[in-house]
């Protein structure tokens, strides 16, 4: 199932940040554009042009409007980047949570994650160094809490559990976003980046360095898929080492 915002018959709504509400009562009563608008133009900026073309006067462009109609809706563009993310966090499918199969399900989760902030350009950046709190960040943290407290996993580290899956996914996320550099600086294919720099790891002095030259083979192989799947199971090894 993917995040569902719409409660319910029976269930509470979930409120907005109430920094976002002291916002809106400031709208003009008749705002031009919607915060829905303004989101979803960003979002096509960010997937087109990257985080680097995204400002507040190329979203207004995208809206055919000026940048001071943007900011009765956000007030600035940090805000605004958060509830992008937001938007792409709504995308994450969530099956129903079944704690007999905890860990795939946990894994499938990180997968999730990674599919739709890859999806989306170097969004995944906005994720680093914040507490994104939208309601579809928080209708994914609910439900990886429930799954991994159904499964046994002490309170504390399930808490702290979120925190580290957000910061692996979001960081590798975000890597692969920028693609592998070279060395030299050109812009060279990854593989050729790969052989120049197992070659030169290869070409150390093994009296110096000889764990290094004895797994430069293991150090390169594997790409990013099998990596981060590796990740994945000690993450998750870790998890299951705790529950009861």
């Amino acid at each position: 199932m993917t995040a569902d915002l719409q409660p319910a018959r029976g269930e509470e709504a979930i409120p907005d940040p109430p920094w976002q509400r002291r916002r809106r009562r400031r709208e003009p009563a008749r705002a031009p554009l919607s915060r829905d608008a303004i989101v979803g133009a960003a979002l096509r900026v960010v997937d087109a042009e990257g985080l680097a073309g995204m400002s507040m006067r190329r979203v207004a462009d995208e809206l055919g409007t000026v940048p001071s109609a943007i900011y009765w809706h956000v007030r600035n563009k940090d805000e605004l980047l958060q509830l992008v993310l937001d938007r792409v966090a709504g995308e994450i499918e969530l099956p129903e949570p079944d704690p007999a199969n905890w860990q795939e399900q946990a894994k499938q989760l990180a997968r999730e994650m990674r599919r739709v902030l890859t999806k989306h350009r170097d969004i995944a950046r906005v994720s680093i160094g914040s507490i994104p709190a939208g309601p579809n960040v928080l209708l994914v943290v609910e439900w990886m809490l429930g799954l991994l407290r159904s499964a046994g996993v002490p309170d504390r580290t399930a808490a702290l559990a979120g925190d580290l899956f957000g910061l692996y996914v979001g960081a590798y996320a975000y890597e692969e976003s920028l693609g592998l550099a070279s060395p030299t600086g050109e812009d060279l294919p990854p593989g050729e980046v790969v052989a120049m720099l197992r070659d030169y790891w290869l070409s150390l002095p093994p009296s110096r360095f000889p764990n290094t030259v004895a797994l430069v083979d293991s150090l390169f192989e594997g790409g990013p898929d099998e990596r981060f799947e590796f990740g994945l199971d000690v993450l998750v090894q870790g998890l299951a080492a705790q529950a009861r």
